[in-house]
């Protein structure tokens, strides 16, 4: 008997230690990381009020105190209320900064892995926090490999981890070779891609080619059942053999005027109109019911927003956005060789700057986005100042929010629309219902900040870009200073610091039951 007691001892014992090896490889693989508490906040608490004269909520704007507790909002108060015995609770009390909801960014480019000379998640979430920004949605190109598969998608969400200050999620990218693919897209979405994102022009980026709407219209099939929007480039080259640049005009490649003819209005429009023809299947009953077109970066104020407007009266699940630098400059002001200003579509003349002002303003542009594209300054060309070979983008991403403000004051911007344009909604079209406003059971996302504070742009302010040199808006004069950035809870900036750790969460959309 004791020798079979030795003999069994021997057998199971090796398959034992084998069996918890697999058990420890597989906790490591599907646990998140949990940094210490000090590392991930610069405040120690789990259970705190955040208290402000102005709390931009759901209601309105309220005097009284957020109540934060393990990373949500556990209740929203009203006047003095929540005091009690303010002896028992940690309270961190702003007076009359604005207490709102973090900024959610649809459109940024991170360009990791692959670029992360351009910028990477290291720097690009630091700014973004240094920003009032708590969600940031990457998008799929200018990063290699391209994320337009399964694979690719984990390579996105490895470099990603323990590398973000914020939370970061992903879009996905539609391209021709898996368009017509269903099973590649299927698996890219089940991946947890938060959506897919294509270009009817050319992106510049090898492994990122065009589509067209037969392609869309086998992309939004697919979104349907998943229920996620599609994001759209619309641009489109009505001839390839069309010359903008027609003879006995100043066609200096330094003057911005030259670029600015290369992508008239009529570029967007005609992408429009062919988008339109697809979009019909995202209406009710219709065969891609559930999927949601998603128009990025409007530059055209005239014959697009017209077009998007009717499509919207039809029914047609579609939104737009438009970004700040269409809202905060104009072409007259652009100086000969400041590439800096290059972007796709291009910023256009003061009287479309107004038109897209009145869109936003009266709601038929639904939200703000930063379509942050940063590059190594060598690619901007600035000593050539060649609008045509420069590379094309606008770095932006930390100054968004003073940047809505500063410009939107003379139109008699409210903070609930600030909140609306860069919270709400944004958070909406990514699927994060847990973000997006200042309400209970809402993760604790938010932004402090002082509206009446103004400040230079210049080499002396704190930046956290990797590039600050190449964004168009160093130099100007701003108005809105972010105190403080809360995300899930953790004080992730604060006093010109971040938290010691990069403690954001990668975004993952659940594949839903019926898939």
């Amino acid at each position: 008997m004791e020798n079979l007691l030795l003999q069994l001892q021997r057998r199971l014992f090796p398959l034992l230690g084998l069996l918890l090896s697999f058990l420890f490889v597989f906790l490591s693989r599907s646990s998140p990381k949990v940094s210490d508490r000090s590392e991930c906040s610069l405040l120690p608490h789990s259970h705190y009020w955040i208290a402000s004269n102005r709390i931009v909520t759901t209601q309105g704007v309220v005097s009284g105190a957020v109540e934060v507790k393990e990373g949500k909002i556990a209740s929203v108060v009203k006047g003095e209320d929540w005091k009690g015995d303010s002896r028992t609770k940690q309270i961190i009390d702003y007076g009359d900064a604005v207490v709102m909801p973090g900024l959610v960014d649809v459109h940024v480019h991170l360009d990791d892995p692959g670029r992360t000379e351009w910028e990477g998640f290291p720097s690009g979430t630091k700014a973004a926090a240094a920003g009032g920004i708590t969600t940031l949605i990457d998008m799929p190109l200018n990063s290699f490999p391209s994320t337009v598969s399964s694979e690719t998608l984990r390579l996105k969400t490895e470099a990603a981890t323990d590398n973000i200050y914020v939370d970061v999620g992903f879009w996905g990218g539609l391209v021709p070779e898996n368009a017509f693919n269903a099973t590649s897209l299927e698996a890219l979405l089940s991946a947890g891609a938060l959506g897919l994102k294509s270009f009817m022009c050319p992106s510049g980026i090898n492994d990122f080619p065009m589509t067209n709407a037969s392609h869309i219209k086998a992309g939004l099939a697919v979104l349907a059942k998943y229920k996620r929007p599609l994001l759209v480039h619309a641009e489109m080259e009505q001839d390839a053999q069309a010359n903008y640049l027609e003879d006995g005009m100043n066609n200096d490649p330094r003057s911005y005027s030259t670029y600015l003819r290369t992508r008239p209005p009529s570029w967007e429009e005609a992408a429009i109109r062919e988008l339109l023809t697809v979009s019909g299947d995202t209406a009710p009953g219709g065969p891609a019911e559930g999927a949601h077109l998603h128009v990025v970066h409007l530059s055209d104020a005239a014959s697009s927003l017209q077009l998007l407007k009717e499509a919207k009266g039809s029914g047609h699940s579609v939104t737009v956005e438009t970004c700040p630098h269409y809202l905060a400059f104009s072409s007259e002001e652009i100086e000969d060789g400041d590439t800096r200003f290059k972007c796709s579509p291009p910023i256009r003349d003061a009287a479309n700057r107004e038109i897209l002002w009145k869109a936003v303003l009266e709601g038929d542009i639904d939200m703000l986005s930063s379509d942050h594209s940063p590059s190594v300054p060598e690619l901007k060309l600035r000593e050539e100042g060649n609008f045509l070979k420069a590379w094309g983008g606008i770095s932006s991403l930390q100054f968004v929010l003073p940047v809505t403000w500063s410009h939107g004051r003379k139109y008699g911007v409210s903070l609930e629309q600030v909140a609306l344009w860069w919270s709400e909604r944004p958070a909406k079209l990514s699927g994060q219902e847990s973000k997006g406003s200042i309400a209970v059971r809402k993760q604790a996302d938010i932004v402090v900040w002082e509206p009446d504070v103004e400040f230079f742009l210049n080499e002396d302010h704190p930046t956290y870009l990797k590039h600050p040199s190449i964004s168009a808006y160093m130099g100007t004069k701003l108005t809105g200073k972010v105190l403080a950035t809360f995300v899930r809870g953790n004080l992730v900036y604060g006093d010109g610091k971040h938290a010691s750790a990069a403690c954001g969460a990668t975004l993952l959309s659940k594949v839903p039951v019926d898939v």
